[in-house]
């Protein structure tokens, strides 16, 4: 598997020492470049990146704000001198944190954590005919676990962490990311957003209860925002 990756650092030697450092490596493919996020934000939409190397502390747009606006399947491995970041880089989902300087082995070793991920995700059947992803993996106390869709009763949000319910575990796996980052993830064909703290899985619902959606004994809240459409999906 080869990973197209970008490296944005406003540091001329830093940026120069990362693209060695991504040459070197076989299984990396330099696809962008920046020397700063504001460069990097007009080409976003333009290819498919799947590894960010990033800088934190920038001008104007700093990495840690470009990382929330980057989408769902864009990994991030943050590249800083500052280590009280490490922390929030978690918060946004990053596979990794290099304390500069770092050596190629500390690179190597985190860019060999991203080809591990994205090769876990992206594992397809062995068949001709290509089927879609059967579940979805998630961090939880410092594992990545696979969560089949179709285990999902629904999944609520807690600030930074959500806690998803499942039919075949009885306690709810707890995992360090939004709501929104986590529904972007999902299959729109069976799971949606009820209220601004659930999502729920179509298929689970036992029945609905003036503004409650029952799914096994929980009664989950329908929010305002999404009522109209939850009812109009349900023919109602």
């Amino acid at each position: 598997m080869i990973l197209n990756c970008w490296i944005v650092d406003d540091e001329p030697l830093a940026l120069s020492l990362l693209e060695s450092y991504v040459q070197k490596t076989s299984f990396l493919k330099l696809t962008g470049k920046y020397s700063n996020a504001l460069s990097a934000m007009k080409h976003l939409a333009e290819e498919k990146v799947d590894l960010l190397f990033l800088d934190i502390q920038m001008p104007e747009v700093n990495g840690m704000e470009f990382a929330r606006i980057i989408g769902g399947h864009t990994r991030i491995i943050f590249t800083t001198a500052f280590s009280e970041y490490a922390l929030e880089g978690y918060k946004v989902s990053a596979l990794d944190y290099l304390l500069k300087p770092f050596s190629f082995a500390d690179f190597l070793t985190a860019a060999k954590k991203a080809l591990n991920w994205f090769e876990m995700t992206d594992k397809k059947p062995a068949t001709e005919a290509v089927q879609e992803n059967s579940g979805i993996f998630v961090k939880s106390d410092y594992k990545l676990l696979h969560v089949l869709f179709d285990d999902i009763l629904y999944i609520e949000g807690l600030k930074d962490y959500v806690k998803i319910y499942t039919e075949s575990q009885p306690k709810p796996i707890l995992s360090l990311i939004s709501l929104k980052a986590l529904e972007e993830d999902l299959p729109s064909d069976r799971f949606m957003r009820v209220h601004r703290s659930y999502i729920i899985h179509k298929n689970k619902i036992s029945s609905i209860n003036k503004r409650r959606i029952i799914i096994g004994e929980k009664h989950i809240p329908m929010g305002d925002t999404y009522r109209k459409q939850f009812m109009s999906i349900i023919g109602q």
